[in-house]
C-alpha cells in the first residue's frame, strides 16, 4: 500500500470517526470465512458499517479528532475492524452478544468503543454499552414523567365529575 492509499484511507476514517458519534472497535482474529460473512450480513441487517482497518491508520485517523482517544492505544493490537452506527451506541453491542451467543465462541472480541465522545475500553464495557439509553429514549423518558401527573389530575378531575353527576342525578330522582 502507497503513502498515497494511506493518506485516503486515513482521511476516510477521520471523516467517518467525526461524523459518526457511535463507533466500535473490535477483534474478529481466527474467524472463518464463513463466520466473517455471517456477521457482515448481521452488521448490514442492522444498518452498521464493518470494515477491517489496519491499527496505525486507526490510530492515526483517530489522532487528527478534538476527542483524546489515546486510551484506545491499548487495544489497537492485532487484527481490528471497526463498527459504525449513525443513530444508537447499544446496537452494535447487541449485535457483538448476540453473535457470540449464536456461534458459540468468543472469536469476536470487544476491544473498545466511542458512544457521544465517551470511550469505554474492555469486553467488561460490554454489557454497561447494551445497558446505556439513547438520546430518543431518554427524552422519551422525560416526556413521560412530565405528563404522568397531569394525566393523574385530568383523570382525577373527569372522573370526579362523573361522580358528581351520578350523585345529583339519583338525588333529583328521590325527590321525584
Amino acid at each position: 500500500m502507497t503513502r498515497e492509499e494511506k493518506a485516503v484511507i486515513i482521511d476516510e476514517l477521520s471523516q467517518k470517526f467525526a461524523s459518526t458519534p457511535y463507533f466500535y472497535i473490535t477483534s474478529a482474529n481466527g474467524m472463518s470465512v464463513g463466520e466473517t460473512n455471517q456477521l457482515r450480513g448481521l452488521c448490514f441487517e442492522r444498518g452498521i458499517e464493518y470494515r477491517v482497518v489496519k491499527n496505525t491508520l486507526i490510530k492515526k485517523a483517530l489522532e487528527t479528532l478534538n476527542t483524546d482517544y489515546s486510551s484506545f492505544d491499548e487495544v489497537l493490537k492485532g487484527f481490528s475492524g471497526v463498527m459504525f452506527h449513525p443513530e444508537s451506541g447499544k446496537v452494535p453491542a447487541q449485535l457483538i452478544k448476540e453473535f457470540k451467543k449464536k456461534s458459540g465462541s468468543d472469536k469476536l472480541k470487544f476491544k473498545g468503543a466511542s458512544v457521544d465522545s465517551s470511550v469505554f475500553v474492555g469486553e467488561n464495557q460490554l454489557d454497561v454499552l447494551i445497558a446505556l439509553k439513547s438520546k430518543q429514549e431518554m427524552i422519551g423518558e422525560v416526556i413521560g414523567l412530565l405528563q404522568s401527573p397531569a394525566k393523574n389530575v385530568i383523570s382525577a378531575l373527569s372522573s370526579g365529575g362523573n361522580k358528581l353527576a351520578g350523585i345529583l342525578k339519583t338525588l333529583s330522582e328521590k325527590e321525584d
